[in-house]
């Protein structure tokens, strides 16, 4: 369904950073880089997506969503903690309740959720089946 997602920093660099160390939980590697009229975009790639970081285009300054969530399927309940342990050792903000199982009326999942420097959500997520 979807392409990809991207997200905007006012930091690229401290975005960068993030997320070279977050996305590396799933494999990505360094970004491609692009650059194009003084704006810089990363995009990241791994098991068949997109994520994309990008300073705004129209040189406003990036703003999180409110009510957004951007979610990341894990491999493992280990992995969903992991994504959370890393996000908060390289600049991220734990938020919500900490790494583990809930319940649900989906049945049970195991989340953790992170906040990336400039605001944006994060979740991991783990549906055992």
């Amino acid at each position: 369904m979807f392409s990809h997602i991207m997200v905007g920093s006012n930091d690229i660099e401290k975005s960068k950073s993030f997320y070279n160390a977050l996305l590396g939980v799933f494999g990505a590697g360094e970004p491609m880089v692009d650059v194009k009229d003084g704006t810089t975009r990363l995009f990241y790639m791994a098991n068949g997506g997109t994520f994309s970081v990008s300073e705004p285009i129209d040189g406003s300054p990036a703003t999180a969503a409110n009510g957004g969530t951007i979610g990341f399927a894990c491999d493992s309940p280990e992995q969903v903690k992991e994504f959370h342990d890393v996000g908060v050792a390289n600049g991220g903000t734990s938020i919500e309740d900490p790494p583990g199982k809930r319940e649900s009326s989906m049945g049970p999942m195991h989340l953790s959720y992170v906040r990336d420097p400039d605001g944006n959500k994060l979740c991991a997520i783990h549906r055992p089946g």
